[in-house]
């Protein structure tokens, strides 16, 4: 019952989080010239559960046992699965607004699927496909030439060389010369003069093939379903030392399936909220930049319902104060 209150009690959302649509462009002009990884930019963990199809086959990757539960005890396994496996409730377009500009998009081809479409995934599979929701992301950008995105797309379970090509080729077409090569200047300024505006992180071996692709981006995965777990996690990440390059420091929590059926009236997104205020203590206290201890993207879940994205933005300040006299 505490926990369930503990929900409850919490405060909506103020209304100036939902109003960071424009916050790359309105940075001051002394964090222009700082290279991206060493800016504090708000990411989003499973970007596109939030359009998840609760009647759409398990993931290949699930394992026998857990797709024979499934198959025999669907009206059960369903919501479950759903409850836990939605780690955001806003669409894409609203996450922008938001102030999201890191995106993890898990990318499968469903089984026995007629059409050529992909779908994003977790667990099970999204109900929109994958170029119709990259297109609204790029008319979007369209409309804010000066926010820059990191798409982060993984996995690409059911994809054989061939269809990897295919999808590659439709990004090129799809965000031609918004496009940023590996070898491009990552600061503010330089991806204004040139026009880039997508950062496409493609993690699998074709993305070598192709300059406008970047490698996998390094992800900090707690795996804990709790605060103080979760925050030993990243203390001790941090004390590892930073890798070089754009890394995404891993707010989201998880649980494991025993801790899912001890726990029947708790869902991924009450879980957030109940260790949130811990969480945002400890964000609070972050810092961006290049040296060791530094963070550069945060990821979490539930980010344009929670107060997360100002907090993160806010970290940007620090560079100023190190810059100073």
């Amino acid at each position: 019952m505490a926990f369930l209150t503990s929900v409850k009690s919490m405060a909506p959302v103020p209304e100036s989080d939902y109003n960071n649509e424009d916050w790359m462009s309105t940075l001051p002009e002394e964090l222009w010239d700082i290279p991206l990884t060493s800016l504090a930019i708000p990411g989003s963990h499973d970007a596109m559960s939030y359009c998840l199809d609760i009647t759409s086959p398990l993931v290949r990757s699930e394992s026998d046992t857990f797709r024979l539960l499934d198959g025999v005890f669907y009206c059960f396994t369903r919501p479950v699965i759903y409850k836990w496996a939605t780690t955001q409730v806003k669409g894409i377009v609203e996450q922008l607004q938001a102030g999201i500009r890191y995106f993890d998009l898990r990318i499968a081809q469903r089984p026995y699927e007629t059409s050529n479409d992909l779908h994003f995934t977790h667990v099970i599979y999204t109900q929109l496909t994958v170029l119709k929701t990259l297109q609204t992301v790029a008319m979007w950008l369209s409309d804010h030439p000066k926010e820059i995105v990191i798409l982060a797309c993984s996995h690409f379970e059911g994809l054989t060389e061939k269809r990897h090509e295919e999808f590659i080729y439709s990004l090129k077409n799809l965000f031609g010369s918004k496009l940023c090569p590996c070898n491009a200047d990552v600061t503010l300024r330089g991806l204004w003069s040139s026009g880039h505006q997508v950062l496409l992180s493609y993690d699998d071996q074709a993305a070598a093939r192709h300059k406008v692709l970047w490698k996998g981006i390094p992800y900090w995965w707690a795996n804990k379903a709790n605060a103080d777990e979760l925050l030993q996690y990243l203390e001790w990440q941090k004390q590892l030392g930073r890798p070089d390059g754009f890394f995404v420091t891993g707010l989201n929590l998880t649980a494991d399936r025993c801790f899912i059926a001890s726990h029947p009236k708790v869902s991924l997104k009450t879980l957030t909220m109940v260790n949130w205020e811990s969480v945002k203590r400890w964000l609070e206290d972050q810092k961006p930049g290049a040296d060791p201890t530094n963070l550069n993207i945060i990821a979490g879940d539930f980010v344009a319902f929670i107060p997360f994205c100002s907090l993160v933005i806010a970290l940007n300040k620090k560079l100023l104060k190190q810059r100073g006299p």
